[in-house]
């Protein structure tokens, strides 16, 4: 078995969704200092929908299909649903990840949820502060 899915592949090479918003509602950025990865997400939000996500990865190919992956999961979708959107899932989506590259779909998963806490800051919209008190906290060998 190939150590990548043609899908890892195919959204290393051909990444959905780069870029930046200039005028994003909510801008995420992550980080894990042992491989470093680099992950940036911007959302446009209208109505509570994202309606347009791009990002922008520093990183292995995995944290580019990573994030290419999520965001391909998360536009057209409420913010509610971009929050309940698991690395696990954007694993699962790739068909797979090796396991020591699960942490590159945890830097998405994470990079999401920064960009809504600061869509929520900039807004000035109430939310529980528990939901995003574990951003950035994990290291490497998570999944």
């Amino acid at each position: 078995m190939a150590l990548y899915s043609e899908k890892v592949m195919d959204h290393f090479k051909n990444p959905r969704n780069v870029g930046t918003i200039e005028d994003a509602s909510g801008v995420g950025t992550v980080g894990n200092a042992k491989c470093g990865d680099i992950m940036k997400i911007y959302l446009k939000i209208e109505d509570n929908i994202i309606v347009d996500v791009k990002f922008e990865t520093f990183g292995c190919g995995s944290a580019i299909a990573s994030s290419s992956m999520a965001t391909v999961m998360i536009k057209g979708k409420s913010v509610d649903e971009a929050l309940e959107l698991s690395n696990k899932a954007v694993a699962e989506a790739l068909d797979g990840l090796p396991k020591h590259k699960m942490h590159c779909s945890l830097l998405a998963e994470e990079a999401i949820k920064a960009a809504v806490k600061d869509y929520y800051d900039k807004a000035g919209i109430e939310y529980d502060h528990e939901m995003f008190k574990d951003l950035g906290e994990h290291d490497e060998d998570e999944d």
